[in-house]
């Protein structure tokens, strides 16, 4: 059997999906509404509000972004896999997230969820910074800056996550766009920038 034409392993399928289901895009629309409905102390229509500004900008229009950028063949999918082409659509990113911290001024966002915006402003500068000379991960990055996050609001039991984090640093070795070392670290830069900024400014 040509190996080149066999259908991928059952690790292999699974750690794909995990890429997705577990990836920074939804990552950053689920932990702004954890962190909203925190910081208006349980209100519905403030946690949307405010939860939902956050995703757009922070989530959403980045992946849309990285989307179009990857059909239009500017970089090799919409993860972006090449470290050389990452600068200028995380430079894009940065744009989005900060037009969207100034909305959150203007408009009398609850403190915590200022401080979750300037903790991700944060961990984008300190991934742009590294991804100049080395390809750390956004993915484990994120997952684990939003454990540290929600720790930090909900208690030590959401240390559980912390499997999660592992789970998609696995899922990164897996399909081979990272190494070990990359997840590592990424796991590592998410708390101690992000937690670190958050818990400063909460």
């Amino acid at each position: 059997m040509d190996v080149t034409t066999a259908a991928p392993s059952l690790p292999l399928r699974v750690a794909r999906v995990v890429t997705e289901v577990l990836s920074p895009a939804v990552v950053v629309v689920a932990l702004p509404l954890a962190v909203a409905w925190h910081g208006t102390r349980h209100e519905v229509l403030p946690t949307l509000g405010w939860g939902l500004l956050v995703a757009v900008f922070y989530s959403v229009i980045p992946m849309v972004i990285m989307v179009r950028g990857a059909r239009r063949g500017k970089w090799d999918g919409h993860w972006v896999r090449e470290r050389e082409r990452r600068i200028v659509p995380f430079l894009v990113c940065l744009v989005s997230t900060v037009a969207g911290l100034v909305i959150m001024l203007v408009g009398g966002a609850p403190r915590e969820v200022i401080a979750l915006a300037w903790s991700m402003i944060a961990t984008l500068l300190a991934v742009l910074a590294i991804t100049r000379w080395w390809k750390v991960s956004v993915h484990a990055t994120v997952a684990g800056g939003a454990v540290a996050t929600i720790v930090l609001l909900y208690g030590p039991w959401y240390l559980l996550l912390v499997l999660g984090v592992a789970l998609v640093a696995w899922s990164r070795v897996v399909v081979e766009d990272h190494t070990a070392a990359q997840v590592v670290v990424g796991a590592l830069l998410g708390p101690v920038v992000g937690g670190v900024v958050f818990l400063a400014l909460r």
